[in-house]
C-alpha cells in the first residue's frame, strides 16, 4: 500500500499541471514534491507524469491512477466527516447492565432524560442483580457497586459508597445492640447475597483490614430492597450500601451500628467497560450523565 500522504501530493500536482503551484497549496518546496512523486513512481513501477519545462501532463496509467486514487481521498474524507458527525451525534444501540435496586431508586429518571436528550441513541437497559459477563454478552457498560474483584475490564470509579451495618430501632430494644464484631454471630442477620457469602460478611475494619465475620442469617435474597424491607421491619440486622439505607438513617427509621468498628468507605460505584473496545461517544455520554447524576445526589 502506498503512502497516503504521497498520494495526496501527486493528486494535487495532477490538478494544478504543476509541481510549483503543488508546493505552494501543500506548503512544501517544489524540488521535495517532485521526490515525492517519483517515489510514488518507483513504487507502482510506472510514469504518472510526463514532465516539460513547461508543462506537466498524465501518462495514460497516471489518468487512470488519478481518477482511482482522487475518488478513494475524497472517499476516506467523507468516512472521517461521518465519524466526526457520529461522535457529535451519538447514535446505535448502547446495551447497559445496573443493579436493579440501585437503577429503580437513583438512575430510572436521568436514563429516561438521556433516551430523550440523545433520540438516535437505541438505549438496551437490564435492571438486575445479576452479574453479566460484559466480554461475551454484548454489554457496552455496566454498574457495578462494592469493590471489584474482577480485573478482566475497564473500570471508572463514579462515587463513594459508604457502607452500614443497621437496624430498627425496634429490632434493637427487643434484641440489644451488639458491642463488637464478634457479637454479631449471636444476631439474627439479613444477608444480601451479590456482596456477602451464604453465613459471613466482608467487612473491613478502621484499621483497612478485611474481616470475614460470622453471621446466622435469618433472611437471604439477592435483591436489596427486600433485605432493606425485612430491616426496616424489624426481622434483623443487614449490611447494606447507603443508597439503600441512607435516607431511612437520617429519618431514624434505622439505626447504624458499631461505626467505630468498620470503615464506612468499603467500595465505590463503578462503570465497568470490557477491555480492547473502543468506547463510543454514546458510552463517554453516559457514563458522565451517570457521574453527573451522582454527584448531584451526594453518593
Amino acid at each position: 500500500m502506498q503512502n497516503i500522504n504521497r498520494i495526496k501530493i501527486f493528486i494535487t500536482v495532477a490538478k494544478h499541471e504543476s509541481f510549483n503551484k503543488a508546493a505552494n497549496e501543500i506548503g512544501m518546496t517544489g524540488s521535495a514534491v517532485s521526490k515525492q512523486v517519483q517515489k510514488l513512481e518507483d513504487e507502482l513501477g510506472t510514469t504518472l507524469l510526463h514532465r516539460t519545462t513547461r508543462k506537466v501532463t498524465l501518462s495514460e496509467e497516471g489518468a487512470i491512477y488519478y481518477s482511482r486514487a482522487r475518488q478513494a481521498i475524497e472517499d476516506l474524507v467523507e468516512a472521517e466527516k461521518q465519524i466526526q458527525d457520529l461522535k457529535a451525534t451519538p447514535k446505535g444501540i448502547l446495551k447497559v447492565s445496573i443493579p436493579m435496586s440501585f437503577g429503580i431508586l437513583y438512575l430510572a429518571k436521568p436514563i429516561a432524560e438521556f433516551a430523550k436528550q440523545y433520540p438516535e441513541v437505541q438505549l438496551d437497559v437490564d435492571f438486575s442483580d445479576t452479574l453479566v459477563n460484559l466480554a461475551d454478552s454484548g454489554y457496552d457498560v455496566a454498574v457495578r457497586i462494592g469493590k471489584l474483584k474482577d480485573s478482566s475490564f475497564i473500570a471508572r470509579k463514579l462515587s463513594p459508597c459508604p457502607i452500614y451495618i443497621c437496624a430498627s430501632p425496634s429490632y434493637l430494644k427487643t434484641h440489644g445492640t451488639p458491642k463488637n464484631l464478634n457479637e454479631l454471630k449471636n444476631h439474627k442477620a439479613l444477608l444480601f447475597t451479590q456482596q456477602s457469602s451464604m453465613h459471613m460478611w466482608n467487612i473491613e475494619s478502621k484499621n483497612g483490614n478485611n474481616i470475614n465475620v460470622d453471621v446466622t442469617p435469618t433472611l437471604k435474597s439477592s435483591n436489596g430492597s427486600l433485605i432493606l424491607e425485612a430491616c426496616l421491619q424489624g426481622v434483623g440486622i443487614a449490611y447494606l450500601p447507603a443508597f439503600f439505607v441512607q435516607d431511612q438513617i437520617e429519618r431514624g427509621l434505622l439505626t447504624p451500628i458499631l461505626k467505630n468498628e468498620i470503615s464506612q468507605n468499603f467500595g465505590a460505584i463503578y462503570a465497568v467497560f470490557p477491555k480492547n473496545r473502543h468506547l463510543s461517544s454514546r458510552v463517554k455520554l453516559f457514563v458522565k450523565m451517570l457521574s453527573d447524576h451522582l454527584k448531584e445526589k451526594k453518593l
